[in-house]
């Protein structure tokens, strides 16, 4: 996602000389003013998919009360939230929520696409990343979008921290991306009879 957005970001500002060599000045300005215009509408929409405003969108919190909203439903938190996610999305996801549920979050599990944290670091990304103290921990596997050893372990320990719940604790559970890869969509086909599911974002709670 942080190469695809680099990519957008120079093509929007890309020089308009040689399209508009030879104009009359009034149709320069005019240009111009449209490639601010279409730089504008490039950030604003690139701004509302991002996966914290989007999580932020989805759940409040009162800090007097501390009832967390979800959509049309409240629950009661003390100190009491976990976390778990999977997704490419996932890691924006739970820093936003990290930093909005803060001392009521007692522990948290997400995976990752192996390198994402580097990729969010390199394109300036600080925002989607976790704070050094979190505590949510964070598995990065699935190398090209495959299941390896990595994602195992990242599954087990998701596994493994659902079933140590009670009924007094809350799970937020934060899911981004393809239900399978896009590269085996042929293969699901001939094993479901159906295409693979659409792309999904989704918080649960």
């Amino acid at each position: 996602m942080a190469a695809a957005l680099q990519v957008l970001r120079h093509l929007a500002r890309a020089p308009l000389r040689p399209l508009l060599w030879g104009c009359p000045l009034a149709r320069l300005a005019s240009s111009m003013a449209l490639a601010e215009q279409a730089q504008q509408l490039f950030e604003s929409t690139v701004g509302a998919v991002l996966p914290g405003p989007m999580l932020q969108r989805a759940l409040s919190l009162d800090p007097d009360s501390g009832q967390l909203k979800v959509r049309d439903r409240s629950f009661q938190l003390q100190q009491n939230v976990y976390l778990v996610g999977f997704g490419k999305a996932v890691l924006g996801m739970a820093t936003a929520a990290e930093e909005l549920l803060g001392q009521h979050l007692v522990q948290g599990v997400i995976s990752v696409p192996k390198g994402i944290r580097a990729a969010m670091e390199s394109a300036g990304k600080q925002e989607m990343l976790l704070k050094p103290h979190s505590r949510v921990q964070v598995f990065e596997g699935a190398e090209n979008n495959l299941p390896d050893r990595d994602a195992l372990r990242a599954a087990l320990a998701i596994r493994q921290l659902a079933e140590g719940l009670t009924a007094d604790d809350l799970l937020l559970v934060l899911i981004s991306g393809w239900g399978t890869p896009a590269a085996h969509g042929a293969d699901w086909h001939q094993c479901h009879g159906r295409p693979p599911p659409v792309p999904a974002a989704a918080v649960i709670l």
